[in-house]
């Protein structure tokens, strides 16, 4: 199975970077007398396992081939011929992407080798440096490895020698890697299908009897999709799990834990800390199992069963949220090699326990694409590889008939937990630097679709932190504003792109100690001015994500109370929003451009905007869109047949859109919200169109329910 999918980032590439030295340049004649190869392994050339191999080609070096690479026929006189090295050579880098410089020339050379030597030749997926250079830049004045190297800070050595050329030619292609994505080229694919714009380059390559270096975006390469159980998709933890949690003092002996145990018929109990109220907290709780009691008793004998239980115990308790996911629990049971996990709620207490006989009946085959990948990735290219296989997930899914909402949920809680893993990466980044731990307590918070639930593929970065304590560019202040930056530079490489509207942490306006926001968010609700509310309507979707989120929350509730029954408020939001473009002309055609209709400018934005600012007019502390028109529904204001048609066009609007960012994804075409009409069935046609006349009269229907 390939290592590699369409959707995998340049950054997280697994490689061989290939270079060869031959009798010539023509390649119907050449013959190779050196090959080398270099790893590229999540962004880092791994140099001391390069391989380098001269090469016998059985007839005479020429001088002016010499001149160039300095291997004459002294040199490979001893050396194997092609059809002894290729075997092994073409075995160590099977299922591994090649990158090269003038790739084409190569892999010409090579496939003719293997020809002569009646050798078999797989045509390897490929990168060329030379093309994603002309991608990235155009208007150089040359695209040689010197030309390059010097454009991009590379340090040349020994060139001319197999290896180090391979060498320097992976070190271009990580030094291009920041210019590509400038362009909004981040993936495989995207990086192949740029490639295939150069039709004058890939002319003339194929004038000169070059291969053929990329091909596109391979159709279904990976497989079809594993079927997959979507329960575990579908249901939270809180679902399954056993509340409240039973306890036991850990002065108890472990006879009586074990009565205890029997008597409730249950596998574990929690053992409390000394002076245990009420809350339990993971940190400070310990667990006895079953298992534990049995281990005890072997290593102890029956004296065990006199001894306090606390002597037997695991702590601290390894925990999951309650709102999150079932696969989260399945992958991190199966990672730890544990039967139970406590369950805490938003405030960190614990709240129950899930085990593995109440997951029993769920297979989860495609938990570890999610799971726990993100939390064990060490760096920022083992982070980017576990996002990419977000779109594979999102593709099972909808194959198994999954719902757009169910799945934009799921996107949703990956995307906290990638921003949260990224924030800790940028802590260790602080303190590497210097710069220490963090002044005071603090929340890093999500907003927009990620904070409502609603996610789909092609997002950017809408983040802001809240800190304890610490006026505006004081050292509390400068020390989260030095965090934003390194976070937003975090996820920008991993494949979450900056913010364009700037709703990023690292910017004034998206930071600041409690006073601070307290003092914004009162700012905000006596303003006059549209213009002065641009993108504020996002920080009624808040969710905290990292730190303490207890403190996210208080202030997320604040806004709500901040804003109650200012329907003034309410209003001057939904005027900042703007309008909600027409989707259907006079005549009734979708409105498109090229061929695609733009389903949030059309339709998806209008429902999400009437839905929060009618939560925040009628204080109502929902963050997702469904829950927000259903609870409006429910205060009995009319309107609830409308009410109910907009839930249900936001969910086809979703699913719509989703099923078009994967097809986007794995042909190489960054997700948009545009979706290609012709790609829709006639159902589906008729749906829309349903849809998209739902959300026409939604001006009307949002002044009526304000006030």
């Amino acid at each position: 199975m390939a290592k590699f999918s369409n959707a995998t980032p340049l950054i997280a590439l697994d490689a061989f970077v290939i270079d060869t030295e031959t009798t010539g340049l023509d390649p119907a004649k050449a013959r190779v007398v050196e090959i080398g190869a270099v790893p590229l392994r999540k962004g880092r050339l791994d140099e001391s396992a390069s391989l380098r191999q001269l090469i016998n080609p059985g007839e005479p070096i020429p001088a002016e081939a010499t001149g160039i690479h300095a291997i004459d026929d002294g040199m490979v006189a001893s050396a194997p011929n092609f059809a002894t090295v290729w075997p092994d050579f073409s075995a160590a880098t099977s299922g591994e992407i090649l990158i090269g410089h003038t790739f084409g020339f190569d892999l010409a050379v090579l496939k003719r080798e293997c020809e002569r030597a009646g050798l078999p030749w797989v045509q390897p997926r490929t990168l060329d440096t030379r093309l994603l250079a002309l991608v990235a830049e155009p208007h150089l004045g040359g695209y040689t490895l010197e030309h390059l190297a010097s454009w991009l800070g590379v340090t040349i050595e020994d060139r001319h020698s197999a290896r180090a050329d391979a060498i320097i030619t992976g070190k271009i292609f990580l030094a291009l890697l920041p210019k590509l994505r400038e362009g909004n080229i981040r993936t495989l694919a995207e990086a192949e299908q740029a490639c295939l714009t150069l039709t004058g380059a890939l002319e003339d390559q194929h004038r000169a009897g070059w291969e053929e270096v990329v091909k596109g975006p391979r159709a279904r390469e990976e497989g079809t999709f594993a079927r997959i159980d979507p329960y575990p998709y579908r249901h939270r933890i809180a679902d399954v799990m056993s509340t409240p949690p039973k306890t036991v003092a850990a002065n108890v002996s472990l006879a009586e834990t074990l009565q205890q145990m029997a008597r409730e018929k249950i596998s574990s109990l929690l053992v409390a800390p000394p002076g245990f109220s009420t809350k339990l907290r993971a940190n400070d709780t310990a667990i006895i199992t079953e298992r534990d009691v049995l281990r005890a008793l072997a290593e102890h004998g029956p004296a065990a069963l006199t001894r306090p239980v606390a002597q037997f115990a695991s702590k601290p308790l390894i925990a999951v949220p309650a709102a999150a996911f079932v696969y989260l629990a399945l992958a991190r049971m199966s990672r730890l090699r544990l039967r139970h996990l406590g369950v805490e709620d938003e405030s960190g207490e614990i709240t129950g326990i899930v085990t593995s006989r109440d997951l029993l009946r769920l297979r989860a085959q495609e938990a570890s694409m999610l799971g726990d990948a993100l939390n064990l990735a060490a760096d920022v290219p083992s982070l980017a590889a576990a996002w990419a296989r977000l779109p594979r997930a999102a593709a099972a899914l909808i194959a198994e008939g999954v719902s757009g909402r169910e799945i934009a949920a799921v996107i949703s809680r990956e995307l906290g937990a990638l921003t949260r893993y990224a924030c800790r990466l940028a802590e260790q980044q602080m303190k590497a630097g210097g710069f220490g731990d963090p002044p005071c307590a603090y929340a890093l918070c999500v907003l927009g679709s990620a904070g409502r639930g609603e996610s789909l593929l092609a997002m950017d970065q809408d983040n802001a932190i809240v800190f304890a304590d610490g006026a505006p560019d004081s050292a509390a202040d400068q020390w989260f504003a030095r965090l934003g930056v390194i976070l937003a530079d975090i996820l920008h490489e991993v494949g979450v792109p900056y913010c364009k509207g700037g709703v990023m942490a690292k910017n004034p306006q998206w930071r600041g100690s409690m006073a601070t926001w307290r003092a914004r968010i009162a700012d905000w609700v006596t303003s006059s001015n549209p213009a002065d509310l641009m993108s504020v309507d996002i920080f009624f979707d808040l969710v905290g994500v990292h730190g303490d989120v207890a403190m996210a929350n208080e202030l997320w509730r604040s806004a709500f109370d901040a804003a109650q029954g200012n329907a003034p408020f309410a209003k001057l939001l939904a005027e900042a929003a703007g309008e909600v473009e027409a989707g259907v002309t006079i005549l009734g055609n979708f409105r498109t451009e090229n061929g695609r209709i733009d389903l949030k400018k059309t339709g998806l934005f209008g429902i999400v905007t009437s839905a929060r600012v009618l939560a925040i007019r009628h204080h109502l502390l929902e963050r997702s869109t469904p829950g927000r028109l259903a609870a409006v529904a429910a205060l009995g204001l009319g309107g609830v047949v409308d009410l109910d048609a907009l839930a249900l066009a936001h969910g086809e609007f979703l699913e719509l859109i989703l099923a078009q960012q994967i097809a986007d994804i794995h042909n190489g075409r960054p997700p948009s919200n545009k979706v290609l009409v012709k790609r829709l069935s006639r159902e589906q046609r008729a749906r829309l169109h349903i849809s998209l006349r739902t959300v026409r009269h939604l001006d009307t229907l949002t002044h009526g329910l304000l006030f």
